[in-house]
């Protein structure tokens, strides 16, 4: 029998989860879309701690808190929870795309805390003006699309 061709061999063809996109980059505006969407949750997060803490603790243990270093906290906790689980917030989620690294694949967790830790660099969000913004190009990471639309 030939051994380049056997009828009863399975088929060659690669099949993926669909995670893995051909490397199509998220456009700018998309890109906006999402940081808008995430601030949105962001300050719903925000909110609920507030009423949380004004119920618990009534109007003066509210003014006494320290909102810089708990939105700092959730800020922190929100990327890092939301990209390092599933490689998307809920930004990226609802318009389609999600984090990889530069080949394409899951990012580890150090890129993912870098790329946290870079969206608190003074002017980082003026970086967009170039080809890609710091929390991309510093630990190698890209924002791709899952879906068209």
């Amino acid at each position: 029998m030939n051994t380049e061709y056997n009828p009863y061999s399975p088929p060659t063809s690669a099949v993926g989860d669909g995670a893995d996109v051909a490397g199509e980059l998220a456009g700018k505006g998309r890109r906006f879309g999402t940081l808008l969407i995430d601030y949105f949750f962001f300050y719903l997060v925000i909110f609920i701690i507030g009423v949380f803490v004004g119920i618990t603790s009534g109007a003066e243990g509210a003014r006494t808190m320290p909102w810089q270093l708990i939105a700092f906290a959730v800020l922190i906790g929100y990327y890092l929870v939301f990209e390092g689980v599933w490689q998307r917030t809920p930004g990226k989620f609802i318009l389609g795309t999600m984090v990889v690294n530069a080949n394409g694949e899951k990012p580890s967790f150090g890129q993912i805390v870098g790329r946290t830790l870079c969206r608190f660099i003074p002017f980082e969000p003026f970086s967009f003006f170039g080809r890609e913004g710091w929390h991309d190009s510093i630990p190698k990471t890209k924002v791709v699309m899952v879906r068209k639309g």
